[in-house]
């Protein structure tokens, strides 16, 4: 039990917290004048003033409920709570004052762990002693309290979802991280292996033929430049303690093996242009990946498509891909914000320096693009 609260104390924020949007000034912007009217408009609300001076100045409360979701509801419950004493006991009640609600929700969801039980102390001192001193009777007090703890589970199941949600995006980017890492891995051994070959022919040719050796040490030099450039690559990668596959790993020249005729009549069109011979393995890689996730996600998705066009082009600076369909764009397709498969192109991508976006065309279909740095993120 000890542990358990220990844990609950220590429970940090969720990360990234929202700052203020514009629906915070649009919720802050119709509450205002609701509280308004409802002092105008209501006959039965005692003591009219001090109601809506106390429900008018802390709607504006609203838009530090993420950022200081601890310090809005002490400022929140301490005013209705003390409002009672410049009334002679009676309660400052209006119905905007439901806002409330959001912030209890607030404080749960995108507090700490020590936010939260200092804050529902908070609450709970405040309706304790409306109870006590004023005219709460008990069937309102638990009525206020099953108000609040329906707040308080909405936020907990939200909050621990995205945290759920949240590992499962870190497991992708692990995954993506550790396939781009067996991919740097077979760049690296190629490139140890030819300098091995070329040093065993300078050494058996270096006393008849000390050309041929010279010849062999700027090959040498050259593999070895490429094969540190890959290895500092391979530090950016995070990866678990596993051993590296020794599968050869795809390449641009692999992605004409996606052309032809699928399931359901679905084309996809291949094309390559531009001069891709020295790009290096581990871009070269990261484009097939991207290009494959693409054509499968699009197969998936894509609601009376018949066509898939997957081009790829290069110049001195970058590899761009593209990968669009001609499907329907109502269907359910998965964007940034959803699709684990996008997740790990838009994760390998950033790793080498590049980008990857998806979303709608303008007419028809579903486009995904992609942007690398010719000479990889190492340099």
């Amino acid at each position: 039990m000890r542990g358990l609260l220990r844990s609950v104390w220590n429970e940090p924020r969720p990360p990234d917290p929202p700052r203020r949007v514009w629906r915070d000034w649009a919720l802050v912007g119709v509450l205002l004048p609701v509280a308004v009217l409802e002092g105008a408009l209501r006959t039965d609300l005692p003591w009219r003033a001090v109601a809506m001076a106390v429900t008018i100045g802390l709607i504006p409360t609203l838009l530090w409920r993420r950022t200081r979701p601890l310090l809005v509801v002490t400022i929140v419950f301490s005013a209705t709570t003390l409002a009672p004493l410049l009334t002679g006991g009676v309660r400052v009640e209006t119905n905007t004052m439901a806002f409330l609600l959001i912030v209890v929700y607030a404080l749960f969801r995108w507090g700490s762990g020590r936010e939260a039980v200092l804050g529902l102390a908070t609450m709970v001192v405040a309706v304790g002693i409306s109870a006590l001193w004023y005219d709460l009777v008990p069937g309102d007090a638990f009525a206020a309290f099953a108000v609040m703890s329906s707040g308080v589970g909405l936020a907990v199941a939200l909050r621990y979802r995205a945290r759920a949600r949240m590992r499962e995006f870190d497991q992708v980017k692990l995954l993506e991280r550790e396939q781009l890492a067996r991919d740097l891995h077979d760049t690296v051994a190629h490139h140890v292996s030819a300098m091995a070959i070329r040093a065993q022919a300078g050494l058996a040719t270096s006393a008849s033929h000390p050309d041929a050796a010279t010849d062999a040490l700027r090959v040498i030099e050259a593999e070895a430049s490429r094969t540190l450039a890959e290895m500092r690559a391979m530090v950016r990668v995070l990866r678990r303690s596993e051993p590296a596959e020794l599968a050869p790993g795809r390449q641009i020249a692999d992605l004409a093996q996606l052309a032809g005729r699928a399931e359901a009549g679905l084309s996809v069109d291949v094309r390559i242009l531009g001069d891709l011979d020295d790009v290096p393995p581990s871009v070269g890689a990261a484009i097939y990946r991207i290009a494959q996730e693409s054509v499968t996600n699009a197969r998936r998705h894509a609601r009376h498509a018949s066509r898939i066009e997957v081009s790829v082009a290069a110049d001195d600076a970058s590899v761009r891909l593209r990968v669009s369909d001609d499907g329907d764009n109502s269907s359910n397709r998965p964007i940034s914000s959803a699709g684990y498969g996008l997740m790990g192109m838009i994760e390998r991508a950033g790793l080498l320096g590049g980008t990857c976006e998806a979303g709608p065309n303008p007419g028809r279909g579903w486009t995904v693009t992609a942007e690398l740095p010719r000479a990889g993120a190492s340099r």
